[in-house]
């Protein structure tokens, strides 16, 4: 009897083991297509809605901006543009009064919709500098020591 519980443990623990599945968070994913005309943005919204999983599709075409909400993967929904004929990628804008600064070299886009820059490292440029040691700069910049300063003086 030991060993036929022990065998029915065993079986059952396997069994259901195998069909645990690890569940989706809710999202919200941003992508940037492009699109032309009506009949790209349905061809978008079609292959977006044939994923399992998704709650809504926006479309603005204006902005080449798709929003899918669900319980999807943002790669997969990549995949499946990509798939359907149709470059997409991630949002890569933000809006500019985000960023610190959106008028670097980094963050300005000339192709980037009104009111967006390019999404950058919030530590690029590092503008005022991260310490308080302006003043020291700014001295040494006149220093007699200093064998790079200013020699108008």
């Amino acid at each position: 009897m030991g060993v036929l519980a022990l065998l029915s443990t065993w079986i059952d623990a396997a069994t259901t083991h195998r069909y645990r599945k690890k569940r989706k968070q809710f999202q919200t994913v941003e992508l940037k297509v492009r699109m032309d005309c009506e009949g790209c943005e349905r061809k978008v919204r079609n292959a977006v809605n044939s994923l399992r999983g998704i709650s809504t599709v926006e479309v603005d075409r204006k902005q080449n901006k798709v929003t899918v909400t669900g319980y999807v993967d943002a790669n997969k929904v990549v995949k499946r543009l990509r798939r359907a004929g149709k470059k997409a990628e991630i949002w890569p804008y933000k809006p500019y009064h985000l960023v610190y600064y959106p008028y670097t070299a980094p963050a300005y886009d000339k192709k980037a919709p009104s009111g967006y820059v390019r999404n950058v490292d919030p530590t690029f440029p590092s503008y005022p500098p991260a310490d308080n040691n302006a003043h020291e700069t700014y001295t040494s910049l006149f220093s007699d020591d200093n064998p790079n300063a200013c020699t108008i003086m």
